[in-house]
């Protein structure tokens, strides 16, 4: 398929996080860029300020007139459901339709490809490679999975040779990419609902893995059984982060490379889970040709990802942060991060639930990781795109929960209970809509200082 002969792009699920940074891309080198989705959100009314036309309703009338079969991409969610009106009108009438792994598989095809894989930490890790080469003077396009605060966009870059992509192992979309360096951050269970098993996951990375062609340009933590090169923290690993201490709020650190020691790196994100994040981008970029003192000053700069441990009260007496931990592993981040600024204070966490079947199938990891805070909210479940199971409830997670401070809280009784609460350090924790809600409880409690 040639991206050169098609003028118009169609999506279908354009609110994505995913699919919006292609719609900013095609919109960016000049296609006339349109689509679907369920439902308004801050990511679809930045696409709209941009000039992309969206619309909310299923309906074919909605499609512009003159997005003819031969001039036209269409690109689809694997979410959306296959009774799907304007899926099935160009399904029917033989449009070029394509999931957003298959474009980014195209994209990086014809360039120098680096690929971020991982259950967890792909959307920080790819802004903070994305960001480092971009700073140095990459010709990169890097597509995120998140909102990256340095450029308030989930598009890093307009180049035209390098690109940077998160390599999702959802439905097995990464493995359409064409890498030419890569990293695995962590391969733990996830998304049985399409893969069944733990070891069919890890059959998938280890297909995934074995696209880089040179397994030097493969970056792994120590614990993966993958071949590659180990990056590890106070450990012994090709690539290895040490002398680690905290200044001023911001981690300071060592890294012994194969040829050199580089010292006194600052990098502001607080978790150890972003340190090695940090550490993978490094060795990546250290690998393309990266000069350490342009490594050193992008590392200094970054500013984070929206909903990533996002700072959204940061005062004296209060703090309120907000995170997309949907996962207990991602969880326990979140928990180790919190205590190591702020030990001794009480945390309040307000955990909304990401679908029925990963609620399922980690059911004991959520009720373990949730406990460990001082307080808990737990919201009811988001569906995305699965319909309810049944007993497969928050009321059955809370019950396995140890902490005895918790409770159910609805969505529209969240804002007052949260003003009621005592707790001086506040997260938000959830992949669905509990993001939307950010601007408001952080009104509530600017009232409360």
């Amino acid at each position: 398929m040639n991206l050169n002969q098609i003028q118009n792009v169609y999506f279908i699920g354009i609110g994505g996080i995913g699919m919006s940074a292609l719609a900013r891309y095609f919109k960016y080198i000049g296609k006339k860029v349109s689509g679907y989705d369920k439902t308004p959100s801050m990511l679809t009314n930045e696409l709209i300020e941009s000039g992309i036309d969206i619309h909310f309703e299923d309906n074919i009338g909605l499609i512009p007139k003159d997005y003819y079969v031969e001039n036209t991409l269409v690109i689809f969610t694997p979410a959306v459901p296959k009774s799907h009106s304007e899926w099935n009108y160009f399904i029917e009438r033989n449009y070029e339709i394509k999931k957003r792994a298959e474009v980014l598989g195209i994209i990086t095809k014809d360039t120098f490809s680096f690929a971020v894989a991982g259950t967890h930490g792909k959307t920080t890790t790819s802004s903070i490679l994305g960001h480092i080469l971009y700073e140095s003077g990459a010709d990169v396009t890097a597509f995120v999975g998140g909102i990256v605060e340095n450029y308030n966009s989930n598009l890093i870059g307009n180049g035209k040779t390098v690109t940077v992509v998160e390599a999702d192992e959802f439905d097995r979309s990464f493995l359409h990419l064409h890498p030419d360096i890569a990293c695995v951050t962590s391969m733990d269970a996830d998304h049985l609902d399409i893969y069944g098993t733990s070891d069919a996951i890890e059959a998938s990375f280890v297909e995934f893995a074995s696209k880089v062609e040179d397994r030097n340009k493969l970056f792994i933590t120590k614990e993966l059984p993958l071949d590659g090169i180990q990056c590890g923290i106070n450990e012994e690993a090709v690539y290895k982060a040490y002398n680690v201490r905290i200044e001023d709020g911001s981690y300071v650190f060592d890294v012994q490379t194969p040829s050199e020691i580089m010292k006194d790196l600052r990098f502001g994100l607080p978790g150890k889970h972003n340190l090695m994040n940090a550490l993978m981008a490094i060795a990546m970029s250290k690998t393309y040709g990266t000069s350490t003192d342009s490594i050193a000053k992008a590392l200094a700069s970054f500013n984070g990802i929206r909903r990533r441990f996002s700072y959204q009260i940061k005062s004296e007496n209060l703090v309120y942060i907000d995170d997309y931990a949907h996962h207990p592993t991602e969880i326990n981040a979140v928990h180790q991060a919190v205590r190591e600024l702020y030990p001794g204070r009480k945390v309040l966490a307000v955990f909304q639930p990401h679908l029925f079947s990963r609620t399922r199938d980690f059911i004991d990891g959520f009720a373990e990781s949730l406990s460990r805070f001082d307080e808990v909210f737990l919201m009811d479940i988001y569906p995305a795109r699965e319909l309810p199971m049944e007993g497969v409830t928050s009321e059955w997670l809370l019950g396995k929960m140890t902490n005895p401070n918790k409770k159910i809280v609805a969505k529209e009784e969240l804002l007052t209970e949260i003003k009621t609460s005592d707790a001086p350090v506040i997260v938000t924790i959830g992949a669905g809509d509990i993001g939307e809600m950010v601007p408001s409880i952080k009104k509530v409690l600017n009232e409360n200082i």
